[in-house]
């Protein structure tokens, strides 16, 4: 790495303590969140195909979509860290695109004054691909299929990934301990900290590539040789 600080800035904080009993509802409680992240999320893709376009023309993402697209993300990492991206923290998250500074989760992206012209073109899908094989580890993935010949039903199955895995351990330990696992929440958040990094480079918000690397704990690790951190 070059020292330099990354683009991409993604914090969390372990909230203790957590209600033992909470994280079986959280997906009923996130039905609104869910909800409006849906149709946001349209937009966000709708948002990304005119910056794509304004990219190629201008070399820059214009200000207005890129804060939005920013705000949905900084959305979406509020509730996967009250939900099940990483269960660390039972305060409701807020319906807000905009930086919470006292909530537990922030996002923060660095504006880019230039991008690439030629590097839009590829970065979403080709250059990213080693990632998205990692993300899937990560994250999981679903398979379906046909029966053989002499039956005619559909399947379809989900694989777990490592990030619901270690949820599985940590909701065990919350139930039996009231506790959860230090260790395992900064190794989870390393693993989302990725995927922030990895979507905000598909969605052409950066032409910084993100590094191959978990970089676990709750803030962002400062530079390796001393450069200040983006505030």
């Amino acid at each position: 790495m070059d020292g330099r600080p990354l683009p991409v800035r993604v914090d969390a904080r372990l909230e203790e303590p957590l209600s033992r009993w909470l994280w079986l509802v959280k997906w009923l409680l996130l039905i609104p969140h869910y909800i409006v992240l849906f149709f946001l999320w349209i937009a966000v893709w709708v948002v990304t195909v005119i910056s794509f376009f304004a990219i190629l023309i201008t070399g820059r993402y214009p200000r207005g979509m890129f804060d939005f697209t920013l705000g949905v993300l900084r959305w979406s990492w509020r509730v996967g860290v009250y939900g099940y991206s990483a269960l660390a923290t039972d305060r409701y998250p807020p319906f807000t695109l905009g930086d919470v500074e006292d909530y537990p989760a922030r996002l923060r992206i660095e504006y880019p004054e230039r991008l690439s012209r030629g590097l839009v073109l590829v970065k979403w899908w080709l250059l990213a691909i080693p990632h998205y094989l990692v993300l899937a580890v990560f994250t999981g993935a679903s398979t379906s299929g046909t029966g053989n010949d002499d039956s005619m039903y559909l399947w379809a199955a989900w694989i777990p990934g490592l990030i619901n895995l270690l949820l599985l351990f940590a909701v065990i330990a919350l139930l039996f301990t009231a506790r959860y696992p230090h260790g395992l929440f900064e190794f989870v958040l390393g693993m989302d900290r990725w995927g922030l990094r990895v979507a905000a480079y598909a969605l052409l918000m950066t032409d910084r590539y993100p590094p191959f690397r978990l970089d676990m704990g709750g803030p962002e690790p400062a530079p390796r040789d001393g450069v200040p951190v983006m505030p």
